[in-house]
């Protein structure tokens, strides 16, 4: 369940870091609210970062995975660069969530979603090596 929590947050602020770097993508909050410290964020932001960490995860976890398994000579023939336009893709099925539900993560185009997936899995690769030893399992 830790492993789940920690995910979550590096998937997060993975998000917040890509949103802050590519001007393509926007996160609109649910609603209003105080900024949780001076000249912070709020807590709809934070909580819509969160859930959109969730989607995503959940998005890539069940149609990213059956694209992966289908595509996979493709992966080969490409030695794994058209994971980027995978990823593009996934960013661009939240972005159909968020238009749904009218706040969350909002992507430009496609070409703004390959380069927000880039940024997305560097970032979230670097905080996962940093906190790994934290949440690295005891025996």
């Amino acid at each position: 369940m830790l492993r789940f929590f920690a995910r979550l947050l590096i998937n997060s602020l993975a998000l917040a870091v890509a949103v802050w770097i590519v001007p393509g993508l926007t996160m609109v909050p649910y609603g209003d609210g105080a900024e949780l410290f001076a000249g912070g964020p709020s807590l709809p932001l934070v909580l819509s970062y969160v859930l959109f960490a969730f989607i995503f995860g959940l998005i890539n976890g069940v149609v990213g995975n059956a694209i992966r398994i289908v595509a996979f000579p493709i992966y080969l023939l490409t030695l794994g660069l058209v994971s980027l336009v995978v990823n593009g893709v996934l960013l661009l099925l939240v972005n159909l969530v968020s238009e749904g539900l009218g706040f969350g993560l909002f992507v430009e185009d496609f070409y703004w979603g390959i380069i927000g997936a880039l940024v997305l899995s560097l970032t979230s690769w670097i905080i996962g090596m940093v906190l790994r030893p934290l949440v690295k399992k005891r025996r």
